[in-house]
């Protein structure tokens, strides 16, 4: 039986490799080159870990201020919402979160994930899943509690989660932050009526 392994050294190990995909990207990332920036060696990785893709996939998970988390903690203190401009004033929280120069730089990261979830899904579907799931179950959970039949809630989060990664995608690329939000706020104002009970 083998001796157990370090959660702490895990942790920290889980915390660098991360640092080092948001700085590198995930297109040429190899063990041996991410080991030696790390310190360590891939065997050690693999003893830690099992594997390159569950390795990446718990370092993307370890972001404790991510969007999804303060959404979720939001909800849980104040609970859901009460009316459609509630959920509104949730929402643009997010957009204001998701946009913070602070969170910019991890963008890039979240659609090169995006990415090579359809080139490669086995690899990489069930890690996007998981974070489109999240954020889908929680919308959904919120317009439900305004009212809305339950099929419909899922529609209508799928639509907002899906239009808002859109939007999310575009600004990087053409570097205009400020007509992004400005298009999310049209697009919620053409959604919230469609929240408001009957």
């Amino acid at each position: 039986m083998g001796r157990p392994a370090d959660l702490r050294k895990r942790a920290d190990l889980l915390r660098r490799v991360r640092e080092y995909v948001i700085r590198n990207g995930l297109a040429d990332l190899s063990l041996r080159p991410l080991a030696k920036a790390l310190g360590t060696s891939d065997r050690m990785l693999l003893y830690y870990f099992g594997s390159k893709d569950r390795l990446i996939a718990q370092a993307l998970a370890q972001d404790e201020g991510r969007p999804v988390l303060l959404l979720r903690q939001a909800l849980d203190s104040r609970g859901a919402p009460q009316d459609a401009a509630g959920l509104r004033r949730i929402v643009e929280d997010l957009w204001n979160q998701f946009t913070a120069p602070e969170r910019r730089e991890v963008l890039p990261l979240t659609f090169e994930v995006m990415t090579a979830s359809v080139l490669h899904p086995s690899r990489y579907g069930p890690v996007m899943r998981n974070v489109l799931g999240e954020w889908r179950a929680l919308l959904s959970s919120a317009f439900t509690a305004l009212g809305m039949p339950e099929k419909r809630a899922v529609v209508e989060a799928r639509l907002l989660v899906n239009a808002t990664l859109g939007l999310l995608h575009a600004a990087p690329a053409d570097n205009d932050w400020d007509q992004a939000t400005a298009a999310f706020r049209i697009l919620l104002d053409r959604l919230e009526p469609a929240w408001r009970p009957g």
